[in-house]
């Protein structure tokens, strides 16, 4: 046995230890493909000291520059960082000017990491700040000094600071970018959260009067059926309204962070909201009815809050304040007050939301006999059809592997089968499809039960009530990459879009990238997934390497499958396109508007001409 000693403990600096395992300051790294990559968390960290300086009054402009090389520049016209304290906050880790402020008492970061992160991951970071005519400024690398001012000199720029990183590409992929969409998006929602605060991206300029209002306006895929509800106090904002779409959509907030996931205060929200349209209505409706078709933004402020991770996606707060007061009664108390009061006083609004939750009872109904017959139908499945292969961890039970549940939708059981002897059977599941699933635009939500295929699907992935049951962190569709796979891609994604469209805006939705090349020597054989990268691997493993041309998932072995769909599989989460609506978007790639799909595709076209 090996033998443990003093030698055997050590201890790290703080650089050190952020650069060892970054994953716990800013979660998974990624290559910014996804709105969750590191790189946003770093952005965010760079940007949340600036806004925090607005929520105490000071500077109402904030610049954002991300050049072609992904180089961030942030720079605020605050009070600026004092100079003496330069070097404390941005390498000498818990240290900041919150832990005593009352101001900052419901602010999202407290801990003093959030820069030193930025500073020991970035090849460059660099730090400046102007106050009373007067600037300093420090130049790190991987958080040790380049350069640093030996004192203040004169300087007549605005009071304010700047930040300026760009990541280190030994820790993030390659490849790794900022994509504008994603970056715009945070910079639209610091606006939202902060009305009167202008964010300028890149010279694009957000700014906001009417706060979550303004949101829910500009997110909103379908017509509101009647004008949103906003209801706010000081630590406490709230917007809603429905639409005829079947599902839930909410955007949550916790101190101006994005909590993507939710957490206790969305799950007050939603019982709230249930108990005071109950209470008004003197009506005991079905929860299910009272949210089909809600649409809602949800701020709350409170002191301390806890997230469930670092990256605070999800609220796990049960209180408010050191006083004791819950989550659940802060919301409920200020909805029974204020949402009663506003629907005494907007009549007409009262009544379209009454119309609305009594259309969602009778499609409710209308549905019922066609869920029984389809659960019939999937529980006999269970016992005769083997269309999943299941894992052991899911995504909504305790299991200590369930972010990394994932299941690969394949067409044929070519590819499932391939896929199945190479997955790891603890995370992996695999659902086979039967050739192309039906066109589902236009259709209504009774496909999802009378077809046997989608109603297997549900089932499997099980969402039919909401996402909280959802078995799988990940839902991969993997086709072929030809015509009749991108087709199968299509249609499935316009299924999901359609009646499932929080799957994939939450971000569980992606797509597996399979190689289209294998080139070998006798030596080494490496996989490429496009011409540029077949080229390159002809040159390095010489021309007397063989070429093969993959024309299906089913042609690729089972042990060759093991590297596709392992540690390093390639998967492209599918996004939703920014300022575009489902309805829209569906319409224009899968509706009868034949002619301009068309002129699309050719003005889009583009020819590859091999060069080897």
């Amino acid at each position: 046995m090996a033998e443990y000693t003093e030698a055997d403990i050590k201890s790290l600096d703080w650089k050190e230890h952020i650069r060892m395992r970054p994953g716990m300051y800013i979660g998974k790294l990624g290559d910014g493909k996804s709105a969750d990559d590191g790189i946003y968390i770093l952005l965010k960290e760079a940007l949340d000291n600036s806004i925090d300086e607005y929520v105490m009054g000071y500077g109402s402009e904030i610049k954002v520059t991300i050049d072609d090389d992904s180089r961030v520049e942030v720079r605020d016209y605050g009070r600026g960082i004092p100079l003496g304290k330069l070097m404390d906050c941005a390498a000498k880790i818990n240290t900041g000017a919150k832990y005593d402020s009352e101001a900052f008492k419901k602010s999202v970061g407290l801990n003093g990491v959030g820069i030193k992160a930025v500073n020991a991951l970035s090849t460059f970071f660099e730090i400046q700040a102007w106050r009373e005519g007067e600037t300093k400024a420090i130049e790190f690398s991987k958080g040790e000094v380049v350069e640093e001012m030996a004192k203040p000199r004169k300087d007549a720029g605005q009071n304010g600071t700047r930040l300026a990183f760009d990541v280190d590409r030994t820790i993030f992929p390659a490849k790794t970018r900022f994509r504008a969409g994603y970056v715009e998006k945070m910079c639209r929602y610091y606006s939202y959260l902060n009305p009167g605060l202008a964010v300028i991206f890149n010279g694009k300029k957000f700014k906001s009067k009417n706060g979550l209002l303004d949101l829910l306006k500009e997110e909103m895929d379908s017509e509101p059926l009647y004008a949103p509800i906003h209801l706010r106090e000081k630590d406490i904002e709230i917007v809603f309204t429905h639409s005829e779409e079947s599902g839930e959509e909410y955007y949550s907030f916790v101190n101006g962070q994005n909590t993507t996931q939710g957490g206790t205060h969305l799950a007050a929200f939603r019982e709230a909201i249930v108990q005071v349209l109950r209470g008004f209505y003197k009506k005991q409706y079905n929860p299910a009815d009272i949210r089909s078709g809600l649409e809602a933004a949800v701020l709350v402020r409170i002191e301390d809050p806890v997230f469930e991770s670092q990256t605070k996606t999800k609220l796990g707060s049960m209180t408010v304040s050191e006083k004791g007061e819950t989550i659940r009664t802060f919301v409920s108390n200020f909805l029974k007050e204020h949402l009663d009061n506003y629907l005494h006083k907007n009549p007409k609004v009262a009544e379209a939301l009454q119309k609305r939750i009594l259309a969602a009872e009778r499609e409710r109904k209308e549905l019922s006999g066609v869920k029984k017959i389809a659960r019939e139908r999937a529980r006999k499945a269970k016992v005769h059809n083997k269309k999943l292969r299941d894992c052991r961890a899911h995504f909504a039970s305790k299991h200590k592997r369930r972010e990394e549940s994932t299941v690969f939708i394949t067409e044929g059981d070519s590819a499932s089968g391939s896929i199945t002897k190479s997955r790891d059977v603890e995370t992996q599941a695999v659902f086979s499809l039967r050739g192309k699933p039906l066109n589902s635009f236009g259709l209504k939500r009774n496909v999802v039960y009378e077809n046997e295929e989608f109603n297997l699907l549900q089932h499997a992935l099980d969402i039919e009530e909401n996402l909280e049951t959802l078995r799988y962190n990940r839902v991969v569709i993997a086709t072929d990459a030809d015509v009749d796979g991108m087709h199968i891609r299509l249609l499935l994604l316009t299924f999901f879009l359609q009646f499932f469209p929080e799957l994939v805006r939450n971000g569980h939705l992606y797509i597996l990238q399979t190689p289209l090349f294998r080139v070998r020597n006798k030596k080494e054989t490496r996989y490429c997934y496009d011409d540029d990268e077949r080229v390159a691997a002809m040159k390095a493993l010489g021309k007397a390497a063989e070429i093969t041309r993959f024309k299906g998932l089913g042609e690729i072995s089972p042990d060759e499958f093991k590297f596709m769909i392992g540690p390093d599989m390639r998967l492209d989460p599918v996004l939703m396109e920014e300022g575009k609506g489902i309805k829209e978007m569906l319409t224009f790639y899968m509706g009868k508007n034949t002619p301009d799909r068309q002129e699309f595709i050719i003005e889009n076209l583009r020819e590859d001409v091999d060069a080897a």
